[in-house]
């Protein structure tokens, strides 16, 4: 177990006389397209990008022929160590990684999960992240959430596919176990935002944060249906609070659902599966982006969870499913 350092960046470039007349910081957003523009406006003020050797502000403009010095440091969160995690690999290269998450895996260290967490396993297993915002991560998956999850290892990377994310071109489709026999499918609009009363909790709120979930009935059982589900946003705990909107929470869920509902005179076994059902019934099942460096569309697809597959075994065998 091992600290992860800060990583020190040095970049230079002159200005192109194409750029007369522009903000540092848009002038620099062209020059150096791997770093986002807000991170260049804080490297800016802290006085860590110099023209012509002197600090200057981002409103400031250039006019072409300057030298521009970046000298700036990468600070990983205080405390984050580099730990032998086993992780699930689907896909690496050069740019991106992959991973097949387990249920009850932390993705960011936080309050109450000081390490073990994602993040931890994989400034081990590419020392090179401590580098990267986050170590890579652009987007997660909740503790108890199963499924696919992309890495990015470059900061060009990092800012390819967090612009993906934030244009909603990035495809993530998940498999859902709720309460209830939906009749079809269809769309949840509502936006979400922080609970007004359990601040741990997330709910839909009419000043929270545009939502946007589609869902399609896959599979029906007795009081219960398999949903296939699609992230138009990335709001946290976006499936879970619209499930749990429009009736129909999901199985396990103890922050945003009920208790466990078995059908009438169903099997034994699938009353204990359900009653002990340790999570939220959810999996990332497929994820679709186009590479960072290579523009190619990629999509991946991870067989169902152990845990999961199990209890729908269980459903399927029940008289009527």
């Amino acid at each position: 177990m091992t600290a992860a350092r800060d990583t020190l960046i040095r970049r230079s470039f002159q200005v192109d006389p194409a750029f007369a007349g522009r903000r540092l910081d848009q002038a620099l957003a062209s020059l150096a397209p791997e770093f986002s523009r807000s991170r260049l406006q804080q490297w800016i003020e802290a006085g860590q990008v110099l023209v012509d050797e002197s600090p200057c502000r981002c409103r400031d403009k250039v006019w072409g022929g300057e030298s521009v010095r970046i000298e700036a440091v990468c600070v990983l969160d205080q405390g984050c160590l580099a730990q032998d995690i086993a992780l699930d690999l689907v896909h690496e290269d050069d740019d991106i990684l992959v991973i097949n998450k387990p249920a009850g895996l932390v993705v960011h260290p936080a309050a109450g999960n000081p390490d073990g967490t994602l993040l931890n396993a994989l400034l081990h297993h590419a020392p090179a992240l401590a580098g990267v915002p986050r170590a890579g991560i652009v987007h997660r998956l909740d503790k108890d959430t199963s499924g696919l999850l992309v890495v990015a290892k470059t900061l060009t990377a990092h800012k390819s596919l967090v612009d993906q994310l934030q244009q909603r071109t990035v495809h993530r489709e998940y498999r859902a176990l709720v309460l209830g026999e939906l009749v079809a499918g269809g769309r949840v609009e509502a936006p979400i935002g922080r609970h007004p009363v359990h601040r741990t909790k997330m709910a839909v709120v009419g000043n929270g944060r545009p939502a946007v979930t589609h869902y399609q009935v896959l599979e029906r059982y007795p009081g219960h249906s398999l949903l296939g589900v699609e992230l138009e946003t990335g709001r946290t705990h976006q499936i879970r609070v619209h499930m749990t909107h429009i009736h129909h929470p999901l199985v396990g869920d103890r922050t945003y659902g009920v208790r466990p509902r078995p059908p009438q005179g169903c099997d034994p076994a699938l009353t204990s599966a359900l009653q002990s059902f340790p999570r939220q019934a959810l999996h990332a099942l497929r994820l679709g982006l186009v590479h960072p460096a290579t523009g190619e569309p990629m999509e991946w697809e991870v067989p169902m969870a152990t845990d999961l597959d199990a209890l729908l075994e269980l459903f399927r065998q029940e008289p009527g499913a």
